[in-house]
């Protein structure tokens, strides 16, 4: 007894074994407490005997394409289980023993799903998941109201087909083989029904139930010439098979014409099974001449039949799918396309076994391409002058992508990971820094005794940049120094203190200065009330100041090195407009501004001679006008030539 239909039994096993919350369970015969089950034979309470499992696996040997014989489906059959070993592009069939196609017939294969036929209901399941092997089944549970006849549609090596069903009775065994043909046999290439006389299907029937219900000898094979001896309908037979090709008409004597075949139209295909229909005119029933229609009854005008033609397939051809796109978006690359071995049949076009093609020459599928040639990156200028005149600066260069013509492209056409640096940092080397001083101030703050004079002092680089004082070191210059204007009588007199910084550092400020009355001692002074010191003019106690003008002017550095060593370069510096205390400013005199920039080094170039640069070929004038210097090969190839242009090009990025 085979695996699959020890489950079925067990699933009705269960689904008839219904437990019950005291302990007690109902049989398949509704009764509490019995232990009655249904059978394999799904009799409740059988003991296994009232039926049969048939079951095996076909694994013909095939050898030709199209539809073969598995299996015949008795009458009355149920649990049909018939289920292929493994996926493969095969097919199964199924049809009916009165000719009707019921899955996968006349070459047109249908979704998996369910389909009526025999009386009963078949689930058809095709798993397409791709990690899946499992092969197709048809599955139904009976039973059968009519023998039917299971195919496989061989497309490549059978993988083995395992069929199982029950009938009811002791006597079968095995599946029996259909009176028409043996397991495996071709059905002519196609599924559709067979046309045959009645004398010559009793001829043929006897013959084949003689025959070994397994096919004992290979299958036969299904070939062009084979399709000759296909039972075709032709124009002098009818369905009724009667030799007489004029139809008959109800027995009325009056009746002086009638419906007769005179021909098929034309077959609908050259090849691979056409269709044709038979042709009826109204003719005399005595001399058969033809006369019009309305001669005869049309009530009784035979309706035209389809007919098979031109059953023979058609040539196997290559069928050439579409390139699919470059590897690279540039440079050289490649790309492929789908060939497949395909003949038409029924309208269908079938893929088939690659051999069946071998008279034609198999076309490539795979090819170079080359949508154009890559772009490369190009330095276009050399580096600029640093940033600062001393310390750490940056300087730059202009770095373009160009394509293969030398125009200048967006930066996405060349590969950024090749993409050389535009910007670097530069080291001009330490800045120097030293105290700035100014003069010590003319008057001494005091105009008699001891006082003091002051002047600035400041840390400054040579150039733009401020440093903390520390940075010029701790010997920072004295900012005040005592002076005496000599000894002070006791006179009564204004006194005033030194002025107090300038409330702006340039243009026009005011100063600050505390006056009092004192009277001046040996050795002290004796501050009295302003009152006393009236009738001396009073020294101010605020004054404007104006140290220096808010003047700027224009400082520049070094100029930087030529771009270029002849045939014309330029050299650039850097231009700042700096106020009175070096800071920049924008009050500098645009009209007065030195230049930026300048060209210099125009004396042309000398180029020097290298005996191992020369053209190896003729024509390495084409390679200079199709702009391919920019590669490797041709300028190894065609290196004079090429280095001429390029000294013309640099010649000519310098000039602008």
């Amino acid at each position: 007894m085979s695996v699959s239909y020890l489950i079925l039994t067990l699933l009705h096993i269960h689904t008839a074994v219904v437990a019950r919350p005291g302990g007690e369970s109902v049989g398949c015969d509704d009764y509490l407490g019995s232990d009655k089950v249904v059978d394999k034979c799904g009799v409740c309470g059988g003991d296994n005997t009232g039926c049969q499992v048939v079951s095996g696996v076909f694994k013909h040997a095939l050898t030709s394409l199209g539809y073969h014989r598995v299996v015949e489906i008795p009458q009355g059959a149920t649990k049909i289980n018939i289920t292929e070993m493994h996926k493969s592009n095969n097919y199964l069939a199924l049809r009916s023993r009165s000719g009707r196609s019921i899955i996968n017939g006349n070459w047109a294969i249908d979704r998996p799903g369910k389909y009526e036929g025999g009386g009963t209901m078949f689930t058809y399941k095709r798993p397409n998941e791709i990690s899946s092997t499992a092969g197709e089944s048809f599955l139904a549970e009976g039973p059968t109201n009519e023998i039917l006849d299971v195919y496989m549609i061989h497309q490549q090596p059978n993988p083995g087909v395992h069929y199982e069903y029950v009938i009811m009775g002791g006597n079968a065994i095995s599946a029996p083989a259909p009176p028409h043909r043996r397991p495996g046999e071709p059905f002519n290439g196609q599924l559709v029904p067979e046309r045959r006389s009645q004398d010559e299907g009793a001829e043929k029937d006897g013959d084949e139930e003689r025959a070994d219900v397994h096919g004992g000898g290979a299958p036969e094979i299904f070939t062009p010439e084979s399709a000759q001896t296909f039972p075709v309908r032709h124009p002098d037979r009818f369905s009724s098979h009667r030799p007489d090709s004029v139809v008959p008409q109800p027995p009325r004597r009056s009746r002086d014409h009638n419906w007769k075949q005179l021909g098929t139209t034309e077959c609908s295909a050259s090849c691979g099974k056409g269709s044709q229909y038979p042709i009826f005119r109204c003719v005399h029933r005595n001399t058969h001449e033809e006369v019009p229609e309305s001669y005869c009854d049309s009530s009784t005008k035979p309706a035209p039949e389809e007919e098979p033609c031109n059953i023979f397939p058609c040539p196997a051809f290559w069928d050439i799918g579409e390139w699919s796109e470059c590897s690279k978006t540039c440079g050289l690359g490649t790309q492929h396309r789908q060939v497949l071995c395909r003949q038409v049949y029924a309208n269908h076009s079938l893929t088939v076994q690659p051999y069946r093609c071998q008279h034609l020459e198999k076309p490539g599928t795979t090819s170079t391409c080359q949508l154009k040639i890559c772009s490369e990156w190009q330095i276009r200028t050399d580096w600029t002058s640093c940033s600062v005149p001393c310390g750490v600066g940056q300087r730059t260069r202009d770095v373009k992508c160009v394509s293969n013509l030398g125009d200048v492209v967006d930066d996405e056409e060349c590969n950024m990971k090749l993409r050389p640096s535009d910007i670097e940092n530069c080291d001009m080397g330490p800045c120097a820094k030293s105290w700035f001083l100014t003069e010590w101030s003319e008057r001494c703050s005091a105009e008699c005794g001891a006082g003091v004079r002051t002047r600035a002092v400041v840390c400054m680089t040579n150039h733009v940049s401020s440093l903390p004082l520390e940075g010029c070191g701790n010997n920072r210059p004295a900012e005040a120094a005592p002076c005496d204007n000599g000894p002070c009588t006791g006179k009564v007199e204004w006194f005033a203190g030194s002025w107090s910084q300038c409330s702006i550092e340039c243009g026009s400020g005011t100063q600050q200065r505390e006056v009092i009355c004192v009277r001046k001692n040996a050795d002290t002074f004796e501050v009295l009330d302003p009152r006393e010191c009236s009738f001396l003019e009073k020294p101010p106690s605020q004054q404007s100041c104006h140290l220096k003008p808010c003047g700027a002017k224009w400082f520049s550095t070094e100029w930087s090195m030529c771009s270029k060593s002849c045939q014309g370069g330029f050299r650039v510096r850097e231009v700042r407009c700096l106020s009175d205390d070096m800071t920049l400013s924008s009050l500098c005199d645009p009209q007065l501004k030195p230049g930026e920039r300048e060209t210099c080094n125009p004396q042309d170039c000398v180029p020097e001679v290298d005996e191992n640069c020369r053209d190896r070929y003729y024509n390495c004038n084409v390679v200079v006008q199709a702009r391919l210097c920019v590669y490797n090969y041709y300028t190894a190839a065609c290196c004079a030539s090429c280095t001429r242009v390029a000294s013309r090009r640099s010649g000519f990025l310098g000039s602008r």
